[in-house]
């Protein structure tokens, strides 16, 4: 239960760090590219690389604090790090295969769900 509370504290703070780069990046640049989205998932894939880099002890402590930070925090301000970082282990562990069919099919069917979301609304 103790991880539970960690996740939500953490994806609240970066669920709101989110929010504010977005309102910041929007104040100062109009055009149609998404360029806080793209500041949040580049920041975030940075972050998440670091955080899971710098924790490498295995103690309570340490889960812990990778559940605050990497599933929580990261997860909040952008689930893209997830997703980089499963990628980059995998092709790390030998598994490039894997890490390309994984990349192709979670973007064509995110794509196609967003679609679709959007298709039956309409």
């Amino acid at each position: 239960m103790k991880q539970v509370l960690f996740v939500g504290l953490g994806g609240a703070a970066g669920s709101m760090l989110r929010y504010l780069t977005s309102v910041v990046t929007l104040k100062y640049y109009s055009a149609s590219f998404p360029l806080a989205t793209l500041v949040v998932n580049v920041v975030g894939c940075f972050l998440a690389g670091l955080i899971f880099a710098s924790i490498t002890q295995e103690t309570a402590d340490a889960q812990n604090l990778k559940v605050l930070l990497l599933t929580g925090f990261c997860g909040g301000f952008t689930t893209f790090s997830a997703f980089a970082l499963e990628n980059v282990r995998l092709m790390n562990s030998g598994n490039l295969s894997t890490a390309i069919v994984y990349s192709v099919v979670s973007l064509v069917a995110g794509l196609l769900a967003a679609w679709l979301g959007l298709s039956v609304v309409r």
